[in-house]
């Protein structure tokens, strides 16, 4: 992390929505190292926040945003909440209200109480790569998208919200599209908690072929990505990837997880499970607006990320 874009947050009130999930209390932990003054939004009005403050908040409730935003004054927002990537997790109307109304109202809210004192972003909002969907080719920002997943249409419908925004004039407001995150505190349900949870037994490992490919981006340098973004004045784009640009096959990042794990390789039953529909297969993607706007872009390899993502799950208290 360089001294040029981390010495504009300490002291700063810096708000995250969805404080309570994976990418967002990573946010926050790097965000108070920083020495930022954080408020996190938290379903629970019970979750503390050690270094900061937590709120709970229910954002589904319209309007919610907007007094939130009023209240706390912030020199800028990241916007982790969402609906639709854990299981059981298809309610259309709560998908448009988190995916898409959420964005529009935050950014509508942070133009009406924005810091003038801020010179970067006002809001950051954490898109998907669902909203690509079925886009050919090697997807840069300007692909034309094609999401056939409830959770990419409404996601996609959040993104062009920004991007109105920010075209108005009155509020500098920026989505950073993520892609396949991963490390330290992933839901259990996801891919290397599975198979760190299956490593302590001897049974087969049924997964699915695994032939897909995806941009693995450990999540700390997806946090430090968003921050990055925060911190340019903009206004050249309201679309930026956030990835590596290098892509991956399923089935090698689950043996490179499973050779760190102690998982012998004939435990490894690919082709058991059949490929979910849902799934995304794509092209490489484009990070050329990334290193252009940020000079920078994630350099964890999976090897490095899932040895780290390891380490610390295993030095954490239980």
């Amino acid at each position: 992390m360089t001294r040029t874009w981390t010495a504009l947050f300490p002291g700063r009130r810096i708000l995250v929505l969805g404080a309570g999930g994976f990418i967002g209390r990573r946010v926050c932990r790097i965000l108070v190292q920083l020495g930022a003054e954080v408020i996190g939004a938290y379903r629970s009005p019970t979750v503390g926040l050690r270094g900061g403050t937590a709120i709970g908040v229910d954002l589904t409730v319209p309007g919610s945003a907007r007094a939130l935003v009023s209240a706390q004054r912030p020199s800028l927002t990241l916007n982790l909440a969402g609906y639709g990537v854990s299981p059981g997790q298809g309610d259309p109307q709560l998908a448009q209200r988190l995916n898409a109304d959420l964005p529009r109202e935050l950014a509508l809210a942070c133009a009406e109480w924005a810091d003038p004192a801020w010179p970067g972003q006002h809001l950051v909002h954490a898109g998907s790569a669902l909203e690509y969907g079925t886009a050919p080719g090697n997807l840069a920002e300007d692909t034309p998208p094609n999401p056939t997943t409830l959770y990419g249409q409404s996601k996609l419908g959040g993104t062009r919200a920004i991007a109105e925004a920010s075209a108005r004039g009155s509020v500098r407001a920026i989505t950073t599209r993520l892609f396949s995150v991963y490390g330290p505190g992933e839901p259990v349900h996801r891919l290397l908690p599975s198979l760190r949870q299956a490593a302590s037994g001897t049974a087969p490992i049924p997964l699915t072929a695994g032939e897909q490919r995806r941009d693995f981006t450990y999540v700390d340098d997806v946090v430090e990505g968003m921050l990055r973004v925060g911190s340019m004045a903009g206004g050249e784009t309201t679309i930026i990837n956030l990835a590596t640009g290098v892509l991956t096959p399923v089935a090698g990042f689950v043996r490179t997880a499973a050779a760190q794990l102690g998982i012998v390789p004939e435990r490894l039953q690919f082709g058991a499970l059949p490929t979910r529909p849902t799934e995304m297969a794509h092209d490489p993607v484009t990070t050329a607006a990334l290193v252009r706007l940020t000079g920078w872009q994630p350099v964890t390899s999976v090897p490095d990320g899932i040895r780290r993502t390891v380490a610390e799950t295993d030095s954490s208290p239980r």
